[in-house]
């Protein structure tokens, strides 16, 4: 996980130098300002991975920082505050705040919680890439693993389940060579025979459909390997 620049805001200097020294020293990499604007502009300039932030300061106040980050970015935010009561806590937590501690504060606890804060952070952004990979394209062809489409220049190409399996799997590892035994187990699920054959009607087919379309030869053949797609 390699998430280590935090934005430390808070009108009160004492507090943002204790919180920026324990950082430090679980090597962190801080950032302070003083104010709402002076984070807004800090967070426009640099890559920052999570914000503690204070709730009550000059300018503009905690809450009115997070609405703003909120309108474009999802960047962990730990709130701030001397307020104890619940309803700020609500507030605070809907205005776009990931967590909320109450001022005093046991530093070693605001240390962990910004390190769960970072780790679920990644992991949704693992997520969101595993979502994304969903989609690929190689020059003008578009494989969509969601919905099982593939287009060529907005124009269906209709292939078989196990055609499109076997594209997407090779397309998903450009440059690897995939042998007929690791395509049949990886897209059948079924244990490899010798005299097996099925994957090569199925790759045949599927090159004759995509050939028709592109009018080249997507999927290469590595003699004696396997088969592979290097565009």
């Amino acid at each position: 996980m390699n998430l280590k620049n935090i934005l430390v805001v808070d009108d009160e200097k004492e507090i943002v130098n204790l919180v920026s020294i324990y950082l430090q020293n679980d090597g962190f990499t801080v950032f302070k300002a003083y104010d709402g604007e002076e984070a807004l502009d800090m967070f426009a300039q640099k890559k920052i991975d999570l914000i503690i932030l204070d709730l009550m300061m000059p300018k503009l106040d905690g809450m009115e920082v997070c609405r703003r980050l909120r309108e474009t970015n999802t960047v962990p935010i730990l709130m701030l505050s001397a307020k104890a009561e619940d309803m700020d806590k609500v507030l605070g937590l809907m205005t776009g705040a990931d967590d909320y501690m109450i001022k005093p504060f046991n530093p070693l606890e605001l240390i962990a919680r910004v390190k769960s804060l970072l780790r679920r952070s990644y992991q949704f952004k693992q997520v969101e890439q595993e979502e994304q990979s969903d989609l690929l394209n190689i020059n003008s062809l578009e494989i969509n693993r969601a919905s099982h489409t593939v287009l060529h220049n907005g124009k269906p190409i209709t292939l078989t389940s196990k055609e499109f399996e076997i594209l997407y799997l090779l397309a998903s590892n450009r440059s690897r060579v995939f042998s007929t035994e690791e395509i049949f187990e990886r897209v059948w699920e079924e244990k490899y025979f010798a005299s097996n054959n099925t994957v090569m009607v199925h790759i045949s087919n599927l090159r004759e459909k995509l050939e028709k379309e592109l009018g080249y030869k997507l999927i290469k053949t590595v003699w004696g390997v396997g088969y592979k797609i290097e565009e």
